[in-house]
């Protein structure tokens, strides 16, 4: 069901801009909306290429923009020079720690900081579409090594 909801916006959402309307960037959405956690641009391209899915590397690039733009990702930046994505799909609002050690990304919720953000909205008369709260810090996994990947 949310497969075929997502698929419906972002058609409604070509439309809207004179997008074209093609296979290849709703294979995009499909593989956005299977990817477990984050993800770059590269490496979406390179699972879908593993998968023998016939896609360049610029389309990759140009339909996670739409996506996002669409409202149908969320656009990531975990303060290691680079953009990563995850699906709003089916998501409720969450929140990140990463680890700057091994790079893991945990994701979180808290009502407090929802409440933080209308508040503070409010009390400056900011009309608030979104936001992004991330903590940086060290996970206290024993395991935990550098350049490991979340």
């Amino acid at each position: 069901m949310e497969r075929e909801i997502a698929h419906e916006e972002f058609r409604k959402f070509l439309k809207r801009g004179d997008g074209r309307i093609t296979f290849e960037r709703f294979e995009i959405l499909d593989y956005t909306m299977e990817f477990e956690g984050h993800f770059d641009a590269d490496e979406l391209y390179v699972k879908m290429r593993s998968n023998l899915a016939n896609v360049s590397r610029a389309t990759v690039y140009n339909t996670l923009e739409l996506l996002a733009q669409c409202d149908l990702l969320s656009k990531r930046n975990f303060g290691e020079n680079k953009t990563r994505y995850e699906s709003n799909v089916g998501k409720k609002n969450h929140d990140h720690l990463i680890c700057t050690t091994c790079g893991a990304i945990r994701e979180f919720s808290h009502p407090q900081i929802r409440k933080i953000v209308e508040q503070i909205s409010g009390n400056t008369g900011f009309e608030a579409s979104g936001y992004s709260f991330n903590i940086f810090g060290k996970c206290g996994n024993p395991n935990c090594k550098q350049n490991k990947n979340g």
